[in-house]
């Protein structure tokens, strides 16, 4: 079986324009924000439910049956991750892999990356977004394979994620591989978060000086965060809750 595995419904809407050959899992989580709690799938679901303050029907139906497409692959399955650059699809693609990762099946995984895109200009990190089908086409068949080793990494750049170990998450950003480029850059953006002097992370940083600089409106600090710090890869969600927080502040 062939699984084509995407972040999210943008992708998903358009994806099946490109005609390529497989079935779809989509993933609607957004790990890269709130509890991520539970020393088991099933209390990590219960704490992500109440995090996002929804019923667990709706969790289940909307996120957790699409992850159990993965963990109920058959022998001989190939996964197809389609995640970008940035923290948000990074953080969302190491679980996957730590999903993957545990299941005892025969598998072959590949990285489908954002290869059609410019790396000298930093948008890149925008990703498939506006991607038609023939890029879509052009991605594939430049997918990166991930070896063993590339999938047990990714397990443990999601532990060290999951129980904020800012030092053990540097340390493993030091390796390298094909599978997970801009490593150090994504992991360094998310450390820069948390200072450890307890001054504002760096997303508040620069939200304030967007708005010190006569742009208040949260549209416009939208764009002008997304313009210097597209790295991190915030929705509408994530970065309103930082800008209420600066504001307040």
């Amino acid at each position: 079986m062939i699984y084509h595995i995407l972040n999210g419904d943008a992708l998903a809407n358009v994806f099946p324009r490109a005609k390529i050959e497989g079935e779809i899992i989509v993933v609607r989580e957004a790990l890269i924000d709130g509890n991520l709690a539970g020393d088991n799938l099933y209390a990590f679901w219960e704490t992500r439910t109440n995090y996002l303050g929804i019923t667990e029907a709706e969790y289940y139906h909307n996120v957790v049956k699409e992850f159990e497409k993965i963990m109920n692959a058959p022998d001989n399955s190939e996964f197809n991750l389609w995640f970008e650059y940035d923290l948000f699809c990074q953080v969302n693609m190491w679980f996957v892999l730590a999903l993957i990762n545990n299941i005892s099946i025969t598998k072959k995984v590949y990285a489908v990356f954002t290869s059609h895109l410019d790396k000298t200009n930093k948008q890149f990190w925008n990703g498939f977004g506006r991607a038609n089908s023939n890029e879509l086409n052009i991605c594939f068949a430049g997918r990166t394979p991930l070896q063993v080793a590339d999938v047990r990494f990714a397990q443990y750049l999601w532990n060290a994620y999951k129980t904020n170990d800012l030092e053990g998450l540097t340390r493993l950003a030091k390796n390298t591989s094909p599978a997970f480029p801009y490593l150090q850059e994504v992991v360094q953006a998310h450390v820069d978060r948390f200072p450890k002097d307890g001054s504002k992370g760096r997303p508040e940083r620069v939200i304030e000086d967007i708005i010190k600089n006569g742009y208040p409106d949260f549209h416009k600090v939208f764009s002008a965060f997304w313009e210097r710090e597209s790295i991190y890869g915030f929705g509408d969600t994530q970065l309103k809750q930082l800008y209420d927080k600066v504001l307040q502040s």
